[in-house]
């Protein structure tokens, strides 16, 4: 066949064009799957990087939690030990009292052999 150019060409003008359109139809079309694997690929890194900090804010919450719960324990501990210090000094109270109370008698009772002793002379 020739064109119109009077060039011998093997296929006809018509399969000719239709391939030259299929070749540039598939140039265009992997254009574009390079494009979208691009943006894929920049999706898949947002992705990536948005899991990797939820899983770093994930651990901070655990680790704020954590130390809440250890801080209730600490304040926990603690009340039970200011509880037993309490009443360990109600319990010195108790017994401070009751030295007082018997000192008090002590010092009646010998005040008042003291005043006998006295009367008696």
């Amino acid at each position: 066949h020739f064109d119109e150019l009077n060039k011998l060409r093997v296929l006809e003008p018509e399969v000719s064009q239709q391939t030259a359109q299929l070749r540039e139809e598939c140039r265009a079309f992997l254009d574009k799957i390079v494009e979208f694997q691009k943006i894929v690929g920049s999706l898949i890194e947002l992705v990536d990087q948005l899991a990797k900090a939820a899983e770093s804010e994930k651990m901070k919450a655990i680790g704020a939690r954590n130390l809440l719960k250890s801080i209730a324990k600490q304040r926990e501990a603690q009340e039970q030990q200011l509880q037993a210090l309490i009443a360990e000094k109600k319990m010195q109270l108790e017994r401070y009292r009751i030295e007082y109370e018997t000192l008090c008698k002590i010092e009646a009772d010998q005040n008042e052999f003291i005043d006998q002793f006295i009367f008696q002379k």
